[in-house]
Order: C-alpha cells, then sequence, then structure tokens
C-alpha cells in the first residue's frame, strides 16, 4: 500500500463544483475530519438541475464550517475568479469536480461541455502550472470506456472510442492532465467514476428521476430493455475512495532513459459489482415503499416501460479497480439495497421539506 504523502491538516483545500453532489459530500467530509482545513468551494449554481437542491447542500456546509469554509459563486471558465482565490488562498490540493454532467444533455448542449469540461479544466491546470499544489486530483468518468467490449473496464485499456461529446471531454481531459505533469510538474490523479447514488443526489440521474416519475403515478421507460448494467456506486464509497486518493500525490521519479516521469495516475472508482438495470429499478421501488414514499399497494408493472438503447448509452459499465485496492487498500463496500434505502429515506424528508 501507498504511504500517505500529502498532509491535508492546517492546509486550504480548494473544490470545484462544490454545490454539486459529489462536490458537497467531499467537502462535508473534509470539514467533519480535519479540524484545521480550510475548504474554499467554487460552484457557478447552473440550473442544469435544481438550484434548491444546491444551495440546500451549500447550507449545510455552511453551518458546520465554524470559518473553515468559504464559497465563491463563480464559474471555473472564469479565469480570473480562479486567479483570485489561488492568489489570495494559498491553495495546497485542488480536488476538480466541476463539470457539466450528462451523456444525453451533450447531445443537445455541446457549448456547456466545451466550456465547463475543456476550457475551465484547463484554466484550473493554468492556475496549478502559476502556483504550485502537491496534488492535483479531478474527476474523469466511466463513460470514456465507451464502446469498449471488454470487462471489467481496466485503466491499462484504450479509450479511443468515446459516444458522447461529455466522454470525449472527460478523455481530453486526462490527455491535458498527462501533458501539464509531464512540462510542468504537476501531480495529478483522474478518478473514473462509476454511476454515483445516494441521498441528496442529482435529480437528472435516473434512480432520481425513476423517483419523481413514480411518484406522480407516471411511467418509466428503462432502457435496452432493462438489460443494461451499472456499476453504481454509493456517494460515501466515492467520497472515501477520492480521500485517500487526496493524501498520496503520484511520486516524481524518472524512466529508463533518465528522463522524468510525468507524477501522473488514473484510477476506476467504481463498485466491481454491476447490477441489472431492472432489478435495480425493482429494488428502489420496494425500498420506496419501505419508506413511504409509495404506497404498498404500489401497482409497479403498470407504471414501468421497456424501451430501446438511447443513443450515447452503453450496455455495461464495470469498474476493475484492482489497483485503488492494491494502491490504497479501498474497495466500495456498500450493497446496493442499503444505498437505496439511504436515498428512499432522504427521497421522503426531501419532500416534505419542500412541501409536497
Amino acid at each position: 500500500m501507498l504511504k500517505h504523502n500529502v498532509e491535508l491538516s492546517g492546509k486550504a483545500v480548494l473544490v470545484t463544483g462544490a454545490a454539486g453532489f459529489i462536490g458537497s459530500a467531499l467537502s462535508r467530509r473534509l470539514l467533519s475530519d480535519y479540524e484545521d482545513i480550510r475548504v474554499i468551494g467554487i460552484d457557478s449554481i447552473t440550473d442544469y438541475y435544481d438550484v434548491n437542491i444546491k444551495y440546500g447542500r451549500l447550507a449545510e456546509l455552511e453551518k458546520m464550517s465554524r470559518g473553515r469554509w468559504k464559497f465563491v459563486k463563480a464559474s471555473i471558465a472564469d479565469r480570473d475568479a480562479l486567479e483570485n482565490i489561488f492568489s489570495s488562498e494559498n491553495i495546497s490540493v485542488v480536488v476538480n469536480l466541476a463539470a457539466q454532467a450528462g451523456v444525453r444533455y451533450s447531445i443537445t448542449n455541446p457549448d456547456a461541455y466545451v466550456e465547463s469540461n475543456l476550457i475551465g479544466f484547463y484554466n484550473i491546470l493554468e492556475a496549478c502550472r502559476h502556483h504550485p499544489v502537491e496534488h492535483l486530483v479531478y474527476a474523469s468518468s466511466s463513460s470514456v470506456y465507451g464502446s469498449n467490449k471488454k470487462v471489467p473496464y481496466s485503466t491499462d485499456d484504450k479509450v479511443d472510442n468515446p459516444v458522447s461529446l461529455y466522454a470525449a471531454t472527460k478523455k481530453s481531459n486526462e490527455l491535458m492532465a498527462h501533458a501539464y505533469s509531464k512540462l510542468y510538474d504537476i501531480p495529478s490523479t483522474g478518478l473514473r467514476f462509476f454511476t454515483v447514488y445516494g441521498p441528496a443526489g442529482r435529480p437528472d440521474m435516473a434512480y432520481f428521476g425513476f423517483t419523481d416519475k413514480l411518484v406522480a403515478g407516471e411511467t418509466i421507460k428503462i432502457f435496452n430493455y432493462g438489460n443494461c448494467k451499472r456499476d453504481f456506486t454509493y456517494i460515501d464509497d466515492i467520497v472515501e475512495g477520492v480521500v485517500r486518493v487526496m493524501r498520496h500525490a503520484p511520486e516524481r521519479s524518472k524512466g529508463e532513459d533518465g528522463l522524468p516521469v510525468p507524477p501522473y495516475k488514473v484510477y476506476n472508482i467504481g463498485n466491481n459489482n454491476p447490477e441489472n438495470l431492472l432489478d435495480f429499478v425493482s429494488i428502489l421501488q420496494e425500498e420506496l415503499v419501505r419508506a413511504g414514499v409509495l404506497p404498498a399497494d404500489y401497482d409497479f408493472e403498470a407504471h414501468k416501460e421497456l424501451v430501446p438503447m438511447q443513443p450515447g448509452d452503453v450496455p455495461i459499465t464495470y469498474a476493475d479497480t484492482t489497483p485503488l485496492e492494491d494502491e490504497f487498500g479501498f474497495k466500495p463496500s456498500t450493497p446496493l439495497r442499503e444505498g437505496l434505502r439511504r436515498f428512499a429515506r432522504w427521497y421522503g424528508e426531501y419532500r416534505k421539506g419542500s412541501g409536497e
């Protein structure tokens, strides 16, 4: 196992996308675990989904911060805003989670992906170049595996066949980070997340959208006739993996030719246990009934429709997490039913709080 070479105590950590699902959960964890840490969050609060959820996450962070949390409402595509943060806050570690997410949205709104995922990430790299940091950790995605047929997906696999612009931007991030690590000696680690879910998650994700529709008595469409498989990964497992990775930056070394090897790594963070989508939805419905979100006599069969695959989707995501286990001693472990049970409970409280 790798030893820690980055100390988070007493440091300033920049979390981009801090109002997002993973960004807010990571910020909470850092503030909870480290008494003398400073967490600086940046987020543009786009209306891609309900901004009330985003502001609710930020309110939780403010409550627990005790002066250790600072939030900047701005886009990482705003280079001046980033420069102000790096110049004034003495940033030691950057976790870049800001991105325009979603495969399907990238088909109809490509501009948003170019601005945030490409220009924004370039700005992050430039800031790390001119204000050297101990470690840059950034979000990639399982989408980079595209139409690969071999499973489980390994970070050793070639990923040259993206099936969406979103996937292409995430692969571009990995290439850009590699170039900056090589040219400017920036230690960077990319994390390919696999279908993250849990309480206070993204409403555009399938499980959240399914829940909204079931509660409204609408029919849900289950793509590829329910034969899709996803490596669903619970939010707490994702955050645990991120924190462990943050504490070990790729080490500088020289290759056989005597030239520097870029301090650069990429890992999968997934559950290493793909679930059939139809089974996932069935468990979700059972847990919504258990939580009282749906009535006990809910006719699930009458509210589902099996339909063909959508453009940009892939039939399976399946993470090979061996390097993460070997180097960080970590493997996601939250059972699907337990994760969905926690989501269902949260969703019930969320609906009450919103007056529905």
